[in-house]
């Protein structure tokens, strides 16, 4: 059953399914095409951190409406701007009966770095100069629309904008040597998320949301947050206790069981995984190897797609002036 609904007064989240372009912000419609929406933001961190919720992208008047194919390429991250996306660990049913590992009596938490983002389509590199153990986590992924600091957990949906997918990476080997989920977590490239963000009124079932992941299209997990350990009104409302959640940041809900972990195989240059949300566009990343200036110690980029510049880009043949932006453990 569907959690019911606090205030509207309070409610941040709406119908709205959004991505986000090197165009700016568009509004998915039902029939597969993408509105150009003529807004000021670069993506939906920044739409949220305005504090109206999703709201102005709703009634956003339209530059210019095309299929999404038309736009293979120019998806970019629709949360790279996030100032905090956090994780827990062991949240699963299933994946604490995989591993044999007890219940947690509260939440495990840690955060990701967040240089560490990337979006849908990126290549990440593998750091294989000091892992051989990176592996996939599909999730859901909370996007959060409203200020959050002491909410109860029967408030705490109508602070949620909306959900997208997540790809939460980890070096396992790191995790074990280090002690440290948010350095085993936070390579360039390992804070997936995309490839777009729907709106929490037009989730089907908000408490059994469905999370698929797949390995060179091979199915490796599949499952629902009806099985989680931690409901998410209870994840957030035990997040909320101690830190302040602001719009815009995320939270990841877990991982089922599936990981490389639980089969014993981990990834390799040339993957491709996929990580499906109910509702969400799919979040596909591939990878490869990390290069010899990486291994060195050289900054890199952390995908092959950079990130949106500073102004949209304009639509080949738009003749209109670009649009301005403003700007082992319990773990799973």
């Amino acid at each position: 059953m569907t959690a019911p609904r606090d205030d509207a007064r309070h409610t941040a989240g709406d119908g709205t399914h959004l991505v986000a372009t090197r165009h700016g912000l568009g509004r998915l419609t039902g029939d597969g095409d993408v509105e150009l929406l003529d807004l000021p933001y670069a993506d939906v961190a920044a739409l949220l951190r305005a504090g109206a919720g999703l709201a102005p992208a709703r009634a956003a008047a339209v530059r210019r409406r095309l299929p999404l194919d038309a736009l293979a390429g120019d998806v970019v991250a629709p949360l790279g701007g996030t100032p905090a996306v956090w994780g827990v660990g062991l949240n699963y049913h299933c994946k604490a009966r995989t591993t044999g590992r007890p219940l947690p009596t509260q939440p495990v938490l840690y955060l990701k770095s967040p240089n560490a983002g990337s979006g849908p389509d990126d290549t990440v590199p593998l750091p294989t100069s000091v892992s051989a153990q990176s592996d996939y986590e599909g999730e859901v992924a909370l996007v959060i629309g409203a200020r959050m600091h002491h909410t109860p957990a029967e408030r705490a949906w109508a602070h949620v904008a909306g959900i997208t997918a997540a790809n939460d990476l980890t070096c396992r080997d790191v995790m074990v040597a280090s002690g440290s989920p948010t350095l085993a977590k936070s390579f360039p490239g390992f804070g997936a998320l995309g490839a777009s963000v729907l709106g929490l009124d037009a989730v089907a079932d908000r408490d059994a949301i469905g999370v698929r992941t797949t390995v060179n299209g091979e199915l490796r997990q599949q499952a629902s947050t009806a099985d989680l350990i931690f409901p998410v009104p209870d994840l957030l409302a035990w997040i909320s206790r101690y830190v302040v959640l602001e719009p815009g940041d995320v939270v990841l809900t877990g991982t089922p069981t599936g990981t490389g972990q639980d089969r014993g195989c981990f990834l390799s240059p040339g993957d491709l995984v996929e990580v499906t949300v109910a509702g969400v566009l799919p979040l596909r990343t591939r990878f490869r190897a990390d290069t010899p200036a990486q291994a060195a110690g050289t900054p890199a980029a952390t995908a092959e797609t950079p990130a949106p510049a500073a102004e949209p880009d304009p639509l080949p043949g738009d003749a209109r002036p670009s649009l301005p932006l403003r700007t082992e453990s319990l773990m799973p």
